[in-house]
């Protein structure tokens, strides 16, 4: 059995614990927004409630595994609007239990609150009876100070994932309630361990969260997604200016696009672009939602086309669909294909005829991967998206929104109509998408 059960988490961890996630500046608003539960939208049970801003970057991440487990287990739902409230229970308890467990821990917390009254674990049932995972109004608000003093957690060692899933089950209905979030996160890190979370972050001085703004970094979402704390969205390293930053090591089980790689400010890489399960978080300048698919044949695996294609994007970090003449070698050698200096000058006037210093992706798969284009790849296809914010979807209410995608051919030069933030994302994985909202319209990122 557990080898700790139920302790405090002592000082010196704690203060730690909240200087990594908050920083040194938290301010008591922001605490407020994050305390929240894992709460299901009464208009769609599996869909995850977020009452503000800010736990997106936890609440997506688990929304993203949820939908995972219920449309590719063993057992897939055939209807998403048609999962009873236990089964929902299940599917938040087996997407929490899949996070925890990619973090490559020696060991696993899970924290809960003591309950002031009895001195134990509280489950906060009489919660029951509003909209779960907010406050009751009934209950005396808890500021941080009191929150992170009531703070108790149970040990499981690396070989007791049996027992540790048991306890999830058990917590499913305490991180449900209003502090829920919270708990989860805490739980995450001291499992992944506080130094080894400050190892794989680029940047000491950035906190988590921002305490004063209450957003999520980038490294928090890395954590969620993929079990590293990587700072950056690239695949593998990147030199920069000398310096080796880290970025994503491997694909990643839920992926994701981010608005400002349209807008060039960073470079996603394959890894997360092309993620095991067609489930992507989407990110905006300031909110995460989650888009998704049915079709698993949106999914790549790995063949010497999609190798090929991930070799030539690296040497084309800005996306621009060519690289220079020069670097035709170097791209052939790391495919192990023939090249020798003879033959890669053959080849080079042979596609860049008319010496204009580029060669064409097109190009090039057409030379070394012919009938390339001729894969099992869907033009036509299904996509949901999901935005937990009431406020950002029709009517205030919390329900997918789906949508027609087609993917016309990627040479062909395309007539811009839909300019929404939602589709540059998406284009950020197919340019040449084009998609049709069904019933609630174009939804937001925001």
């Amino acid at each position: 059995m557990a080898s700790s059960n139920n302790t405090k988490v002592d000082d010196q961890s704690l203060e730690k614990l909240q200087h990594l996630l908050w920083g040194t500046d938290l301010k008591e608003d922001v605490f407020s927004r994050w305390t929240q539960g894992f709460c299901f939208s009464e208009d769609e049970p599996t869909a995850l409630v977020q009452h503000e801003g800010g736990p997106c970057a936890v609440i997506a991440p688990v929304q993203g595994f949820l939908i995972k487990n219920a449309l590719f287990c063993e057992n897939p739902v055939e209807n998403l609007s048609e999962v009873t409230k236990e089964e929902a229970s299940l599917y938040l308890r087996d997407a929490l239990f899949e996070i925890m467990t990619q973090m490559s821990a020696d060991r696993y917390f899970l924290v809960c609150l003591e309950d002031p009254d009895t001195g134990g674990a509280s489950t906060s049932t009489e919660n029951s009876d509003v909209n779960a995972g907010e406050r009751s109004p009934k209950r005396r608000k808890v500021d941080q100070e009191t929150f992170h003093s009531r703070l108790r957690c149970t040990k499981y060692a690396v070989g007791e994932e049996t027992y540790l899933k048991q306890m999830i089950t058990k917590l499913v209905l305490e991180y449900q309630q209003e502090y829920g979030v919270l708990l989860y996160l805490y739980s995450l890190l001291l499992s992944k361990g506080i130094e080894q979370v400050k190892n794989e972050v680029a940047d000491l001085t950035e906190s988590l969260i921002d305490g004063i703004h209450g957003h999520g970094s980038q490294s928090l979402i890395n954590l969620l997604l993929t079990g590293r704390a990587s700072s950056h969205v690239w695949d593998n390293e990147k030199d920069v200016s000398g310096l080796k930053l880290r970025g994503v090591q491997t694909q990643a089980t839920i992926g994701f696009l981010t608005l400002l790689d349209h807008l060039k400010y960073c470079e996603v890489g394959w890894f997360l672009k092309n993620p095991k399960f067609p489930i992507w978080i989407l990110g905006s300048e300031t909110h995460l939602t989650v888009l998704f698919s049915k079709d698993k044949s949106l999914v790549t695996s790995d063949s010497p086309e999609t190798t090929a294609k991930q070799v030539f994007s690296t040497y084309d970090p800005e996306g621009n669909g060519f690289i220079s003449t020069s670097l035709l070698g170097d791209v052939l050698g790391t495919l192990e294909l023939v090249s020798e200096k003879e033959y890669v000058d053959i080849m080079k006037t042979k596609l860049d005829s008319e010496n204009l210093g580029i060669i064409t992706r097109h190009g090039f798969m057409e030379e070394f991967f012919p009938g390339h284009k001729n894969s099992d790849f869907p033009r036509g296809f299904t996509l949901y998206h999901y935005n937990g914010l009431k406020r950002s979807c029709p009517n205030r209410k919390v329900v997918y929104s789906e949508a027609t995608a087609v993917v016309e051919d990627e040479y062909e030069i395309q007539v811009i109509t839909d300019t929404s933030p939602i589709k540059f994302c998406i284009q950020t994985k197919w340019p040449t998408i084009d998609l049709q909202w069904k019933l609630t319209g174009t939804p937001s990122l925001n």
